[in-house]
This record gives C-alpha cells, sequence and structure tokens, in this order.
C-alpha cells in the first residue's frame, strides 16, 4: 500500500545531506513551508545551496535558516525587502553567495529542470550585468540569454490537502512556486493543513500529482 504520510517533521526532513541544494517554496510568507524549514534547523544539515523567490523575511522560516549559518549559497529573485536584514549583514559580511535570477526566469529554469529540459533562451537580463559573460543567442534579429535548468536533492514546499499518494492542492496566493518546485527535486516534501482519505480530492482539482512528493506530512 502507498502510503507516503510521515508522522513528524523530524521523520519529514530526515536524511537531508550537508551540502544538499534545496528549493523552499513560497512568495514571502505566503506558502513558505515554516515549520519544514524549522525542522530542517533542527536536523542540522549545514553547507545548503537554497532556491526561492526572495531571501527571507524577519528571523522566521529561510531568514532563521540563513541566520543559523547553514546556507552557503542562495538563488533568489528578490534579496532585499525591508525586513531582510539577516541576509543583508551575510551578504555584506561576505558569509553568503548571491546567485540573482529575474523571477520568471526562476519560475522557468526550475520547470525546465522537472521536465527534463536542457536549458532555454530568454530576452530576460539581456543587455544588463545579469547576461555579461554568459552565452546569448541572436534569433530573428532579437538577442536571447540561454538559461539552464535548475535541478534539486530536495524540495521544501507548502500545501493545503494531501492524500496518502501525495496529490496535493493548494490555498489561493499560497500556490506560487509551490506546484513547478515540486517536479524538480529528488525528494519532495509537503507540509499540510489537512490531510484527507484517498478520492476526497477531486481528480480535476489535483494541483501537484503524488508522483512527484516523496513525504506528507500534517503541520
Amino acid at each position: 500500500m502507498v502510503n507516503k504520510i510521515v508522522s513528524s517533521l523530524e521523520e519529514a526532513v530526515a536524511g537531508i545531506q550537508d551540502g544538499s541544494t534545496v528549493l523552499v517554496g513560497g512568495f514571502g510568507g505566503a506558502g513558505q513551508p515554516v515549520e519544514l524549514i524549522e525542522a530542517l534547523i533542527d536536523q542540522g544539515a549545514k553547507d545548503l545551496v537554497v532556491v526561492s523567490n526572495n531571501a527571507g523575511n524577519g528571523e522566521t522560516g529561510l531568514a532563521a535558516l540563513l541566520k543559523a549559518g547553514r546556507v552557503r549559497k542562495i538563488i533568489c529573485s528578490f534579496p532585499r525587502q525591508a525586513d531582510s536584514y539577516v541576509f543583508d549583514g551575510l551578504y555584506r559580511a561576505g558569509k553568503i553567495e548571491l546567485e540573482l535570477v529575474p523571477q520568471g526566469t526562476i519560475a522557468e529554469r526550475v520547470r525546465a529542470g522537472g521536465a527534463g529540459i536542457g536549458g532555454f533562451y530568454t530576452r530576460t537580463g539581456v543587455g544588463t550585468p545579469l547576461a555579461e559573460g554568459r552565452e546569448i543567442r541572436n534569433i530573428n534579429g532579437v538577442d536571447y540569454l540561454f538559461e539552464y535548468p535548475i535541478v534539486a536533492d530536495v524540495a521544501l514546499i507548502k500545501a493545503r490537502q494531501g492524500d496518502r499518494w501525495g496529490n496535493l492542492t493548494y490555498r489561493k496566493s499560497a500556490r506560487n512556486f509551490n506546484p513547478v518546485f515540486a517536479t524538480a527535486a529528488k525528494l519532495t516534501v509537503a507540509q499540510v493543513s489537512e490531510i484527507v482519505e484517498l478520492g476526497d480530492i477531486d481528480p480535476e482539482v489535483v494541483v501537484t500529482p503524488g508522483i512527484y512528493v516523496k513525504r506528507v506530512v500534517k503541520v
């Protein structure tokens, strides 16, 4: 019997290795798997490469992971907000590496990774410092920048409902990056607000099919 439900947050993050690349869902606080991140801090994995939309807010969730000194590099679109002082301090002190990627590009790089696509060309970033030293190709008179896919060891995501097969639904804007991040990792772990019986989620409204998900934990 397939059952991807685990009984605790500790079990949900078990086995995540030092040096892992970790996709972290969410847009600011919306859809961020805060409890999974806190469990990862307790678990102790370090030297991580984190891929996320932003670099944390205040001192909770992703910002807490950064403050704990567990992240070597972050790949994100919005590293600086009014309350991103943890990242800001680490970056200015040379204690964390940043790869800045436009928001649509980061989503497409992860989608490409999940779909097994070797890369793509985009106009975004052409003529900016982000394109320096990078491959540019002229297609029909227009310059495009080549981008590589992102694949990860782990994805930590947040959903609204899940079943024992790992099928997931999301709540409104908390959906954001979570579905695409779920597709591009060897180990996708989902924290959910509610676990339901098989068949209770209408197949027509399943956003993330269980084939992408390895562990589900209720928070």
